[in-house]
């Protein structure tokens, strides 16, 4: 009989374990939302405070606060676009360096395409392959034919 009387009330204990599971959860998103709200209605009133004593400040000083951001403004575009150039230029100089002195990846000119040719397995003549035969381009048919 006990155990009957245990099982029985093993659901209403789940679900009053759920209910307050379910009250938990709710406060505490209440009480971080309502938080959350007077936080951003405090920036909202900072915001508008300032902004009522920075306008007849803006106002008075607009004929020399206008000039000196433009004047700002093409300074910050002058360094930036001068540092811009002057990296481009290193760099620049730094794969010719490489480059003359064969240090590069490519290399020179010639020896790039002697490992081009020797890849694709073309003989030093034009339209031979290696195994003798003529390799045809023309179209949409490629192959290669014994001449």
């Amino acid at each position: 009989m006990t155990i009957l009387h245990h099982q029985q009330m093993q659901p209403h204990h789940r679900s009053n374990q759920s209910r307050a599971h379910h009250v938990i959860k709710a406060a505490t998103a209440a009480t971080m939302g309502g938080s959350l709200l007077i936080l951003s209605c405090l920036a909202l009133l900072g915001t508008v405070i300032t902004l009522a004593l920075a306008t007849p400040l803006l106002v008075l000083f607009s004929p020399v606060l206008i000039p000196a951001v433009i004047a700002f403004a093409l300074l910050a575009i002058g360094f930036l676009s001068s540092g811009g150039f002057g990296v481009a230029a290193a760099m620049v100089f730094a794969w010719m360096h490489r480059f003359v002195t064969g240090e590069g990846p490519t290399g020179d000119a010639s020896s790039s395409d002697q490992v081009r040719h020797e890849k694709v397995g073309w003989k030093g003549g034009r339209g031979h392959h290696a195994t003798g035969g003529v390799r045809l381009t023309t179209g949409a048919r490629t192959g290669l034919y014994k001449s």
